[in-house]
């Protein structure tokens, strides 16, 4: 027999037991506690297993609003949805979400994630929010945004002439949308819709020298270079060792021991990903007898002080990049012919085409992680002895290729 109002208000729990129950209809009850509680709960199946759904407290919840209750919750079940799980995903969203504009969902998830990602990488990813998405999309709700509105704002990216920077913004809104997607502020990840979208951006390679007879010459023009000894002497050990620019110009006093003739590179300054940065083991790099001749000279002009090539205006930070660069244009090889970074790729080649360098041995040399002949793991064998004889070996290749230019400009000076 279906409940009523006085029912519910008068039924009450027998002293020997801890709670009984008062059936309604369509398996809609109310449960009395010895305490005095009334509950009302839904009884109903899934693959045969009964179930119970909670509906709220008497009075709060009446018997007209349990009904309709309990009505709602098999509509629910007659679709194909548990009740109890929806209930628990609208809970969780609840608590997850503690806003749903673009703005608010992007800088919970650059929050999340930037701790794990190095100074240059989280900046990057902070500028591509705030330069080119937070202009348009800042205060929309992520669930609204249309894919083509992102599209017109990565267009107006390309527009600058910056189509790398627009691939990467879309990365960033990528990251962003996907995270919205896991708190439940948006339904799908609309950046899947703008795959081929964007123009194609080729990447540049760093430009590098790999003919050894122009090699030759520039390491000739380069220890002719007329600027200061601290700018010539970095120039010259850029093809020597083929490190990056920034490691090689930030290089610290404290990091070279000459006698050992060994250049130790913290972790914190290599190109890593954070936890390498904090975790991994220092970068070594043997200094070959032409590389310790030129520090020597260097060490009672700067030696003084922390910096192997500090700046002229401030010797506690180093000789900036584009001074490096502004040298080699001096000497008339702009970035469409040789850049600083590109010694490295110049070094590679060489190393293994000529002078016939295990590749293992020169990856080493460059820092990049190799990956071992079963493809499962990083091989981190730093193969200090072998590249103390290769970069003695390229030293001294170096000098004949210079000593050959030499003769050759000496010739061709005669012949005019």
């Amino acid at each position: 027999m279906p409940l009523t109002d006085a029912a519910c208000r008068n039924v009450s729990c027998p002293p020997d037991r801890k709670q009984a129950r008062y059936a309604d209809a369509g398996g809609l009850y109310l449960e009395v506690s010895a305490s005095g509680s009334r509950r009302w709960f839904w009884k109903f199946r899934i693959e045969g297993v009964e179930k119970k759904f909670a509906l709220g407290s008497y009075p709060d919840v009446s018997l007209a609003a349990a009904r309709k209750a309990r009505d709602a919750a098999k509509a629910q079940k007659a679709a194909g949805i548990n009740p109890i799980q929806a209930r628990q995903v609208v809970k969780l969203k609840a608590a997850v979400n503690t806003g749903d504009t673009f703005r608010e969902t992007a800088l919970e998830w650059f929050d999340k994630h930037h701790t794990r990602w190095s100074d240059h990488y989280a900046t990057r990813e902070k500028r591509n929010l705030e330069k080119d998405l937070f202009p348009y999309f800042a205060d929309r709700r992520i669930s609204g945004i249309e894919a083509i509105e992102l599209l017109a704002a990565l267009r107006r990216v390309e527009e600058r002439g910056a189509l790398d920077v627009a691939g990467r913004v879309l990365m960033t809104a990528r990251a962003v949308w996907r995270y919205a997607v896991a708190t439940a502020r948006a339904p799908r990840d609309i950046t899947a819709d703008l795959k081929g979208a964007l123009t194609p951006h080729k990447k540049r390679h760093f430009a590098a020298i790999t003919d050894p007879a122009q090699l030759g010459t520039l390491i000739r023009v380069i220890r002719g270079y007329q600027g200061g000894p601290i700018v010539r002497t970095a120039l010259q050990l850029a093809p020597m060792l083929f490190q990056r620019p920034n490691e090689l110009r930030g290089a610290a006093w404290t990091e070279i021991d000459l006698d050992e003739a060994l250049w130790t590179v913290p972790a914190a300054r290599m190109k890593r990903r954070i936890d390498g940065k904090q975790h991994g083991d220092p970068h070594l790099v043997p200094l070959p007898g032409q590389a310790v001749e030129l520090l020597r000279k260097l060490h009672p002009l700067t030696g003084h002080g922390t910096l192997v090539f500090p700046g002229e205006r401030s010797h506690e930070r180093p000789i900036s990049d584009n001074t490096l660069r502004a040298a080699l244009l001096t000497l008339g090889y702009g970035p469409t012919v040789q850049t600083v970074h590109g010694f490295r790729a110049t070094a590679r080649t060489l190393l293994a085409e000529t002078l016939e360098i295990d590749p293992l041995v020169i990856e080493a040399q460059l820092a990049h992680a190799v990956k071992d002949a079963n493809g499962r793991a990083y091989n981190r064998t730093q193969y200090l002895k072998q590249r103390t004889v290769m970069l003695q070996r390229w030293a001294d290749y170096l000098d004949v290729l210079a000593t050959k230019a030499g003769s050759s400009a000496v010739e061709l000076k005669a012949a005019a």
